[in-house]
């Protein structure tokens, strides 16, 4: 009889585990991959509005993932002009273009963009009561910054849709209220 009962334990036991397990994978977090180090910025090298730039010193966290992407990914909306002379200071990764702050495109974390395969994708971006379409045209890079070819600015967040103007018009945002808030999204 005892053998028995071991045998039902040790089933319930595993059946436990491979469960938890299950459920863990969908729920995994997503960790720092590294770091990086504010250094010194040859002068005139950083747009400094907003303070944009590396602090000389200061650690910096860098992903190469994003949360898992849902029907309702959250996500932390900023605020960027991929305009010639804009924010990222070069044309988009996806189409090698600059485009219209007049025009509803963004930048994905690195996870989420994931090696270009949102380029020229859309997505429907949601927050303050309404929905907007803007097309994947860049990366916000997460997994490295503060050097040269960042611009010397720090990594994004591994949570980053990064949007331009048209975005925020078109979420009702008033203009005294853009640079950052929580939103959701998902593919369109």
């Amino acid at each position: 009889m005892k053998i028995n009962f071991l045998s039902k334990a040790t089933f319930v036991l595993l059946v436990f585990l491979f469960l938890s397990n299950c459920l863990n994978i969908g729920a995994e977090k997503c960790h720092p991959s590294g770091r990086v180090k504010g250094g010194k910025i040859p002068s005139g090298q950083c747009n400094e509005e907003g303070d944009l730039c590396c602090v000389p010193g200061k650690i910096y966290p860098t992903y190469t993932c994003s949360p898992p992407v849902s029907s309702h990914t959250k996500a932390y909306l900023t605020l960027n002009s991929f305009e010639k002379g804009g924010d990222g200071d070069s044309p988009s990764k996806c189409d090698n273009q600059y485009h219209s702050d007049y025009t509803p495109v963004v930048a994905l974390s690195s996870g989420w963009f994931n090696h270009r395969s949102m380029c020229l994708h859309n997505i429907t971006i949601s927050g303050n009561g309404r929905s907007v379409v803007a097309m994947v045209v860049d990366e916000c890079d997460s997994s490295k910054g503060c050097d040269k070819h960042g611009g010397y600015q720090p990594p994004c967040a591994n949570n980053i849709v990064d949007a331009s103007m048209a975005v925020w018009k078109a979420l009702g945002i008033p203009m005294t209220q853009w640079g950052g808030m929580d939103i959701t999204w998902s593919h369109a």
